[in-house]
């Protein structure tokens, strides 16, 4: 059974099996530093790369791939998706960037330092969240499964269901590498989870709801967007039309598990 706290991640869940693994452990958030983000920013995706960050965000008409400046949130480079689609997720690789789209089953290549973009793939499905390990290109496309992908040719290697306590957990919607392991933003319940990539396993909950419902004045206005800085150790965190990006510290929560 689900403690409360886990109660809104109900709905992407499906029974355990009779004998589960054990319960991820619990993380709230410290707050160490507020940045300006653009609250017309449907962010989709977010990542840090070389003291810069990079941003892509959503809707028809309104997609973009952007490098922003952290201090004061300013748009310094700005390209919009081919029309008629509607951005997703975004990684680097190499002097690229790499893009997907969320029903068109398009992805994008892009010159990461000019944002011109020079090529094009496709997918199955749909496309949500991007990141990769020195590797593979990680993928997610809504359901419980990330794909795991050829960095040169984009085609699918593999693939990695993610469970907690051994339930496949849908919904699981932008990605980032994190010293080792897979967060992933779960739609609409404020949290992120820490996803083993050799199991599939949640081995963390980080419960954000709080800082959700303070920046969620509108009902797509989700927890969406994590970005991680390996020279300093930091990690940041937004949202869909947030006004904020925040660089959070993981505090373990004793007592809010999993029951």
């Amino acid at each position: 059974m689900i403690s409360a706290l886990f109660a809104a991640l109900l709905a992407f869940v499906q029974p355990a099996p009779a004998a589960a693994p054990a319960a991820p452990i619990v993380y709230t958030a410290r707050i160490v530093a507020t940045y300006p983000h653009d609250p017309d920013a449907f962010t989709q995706g977010l990542f840090w790369l070389d003291g810069r960050l990079y941003e892509s965000t959503g809707l028809i008409g309104r997609s973009t791939i952007r490098q922003v400046n952290l201090d004061d949130g300013r748009v310094l480079r700005s390209v919009a998706i081919p029309p008629g689609q509607f951005g997703e997720g975004i990684v680097n690789w190499g002097p690229q960037i790499i893009s997907i789209t969320w029903q068109n089953g398009i992805g994008y290549r892009w010159d990461r330092a000019s944002l011109r973009r020079v090529g094009q793939w496709r997918y199955d499905g749909e496309g949500w969240g991007l990141t990769q390990d020195g590797t593979s290109i990680v993928m997610s496309d809504g359901t419980a499964e990330l794909r795991v992908l050829d960095p040169r040719r984009l085609t699918e290697r593999r693939r990695v269901t993610v469970t907690v306590s051994g339930r496949p957990l849908a919904a699981l919607n932008e990605l980032e590498w994190v010293r080792g392991e897979i967060f992933a933003n779960v739609w609409h319940t404020g949290m992120i989870v820490r996803i083993d990539p050799a199991s599939g396993r949640v081995t963390g909950v980080i419960d954000l709801r709080d800082l959700a419902i303070q920046n969620g004045a509108a009902e797509d206005n989700v927890l969406n967007g994590i970005a991680y800085d390996p020279a300093r150790d930091r990690l940041f965190v937004t949202g869909k039309n947030w006004a904020h990006l925040y660089e959070i510290d993981l505090v373990p929560a004793p007592g809010r598990s999993v029951e």
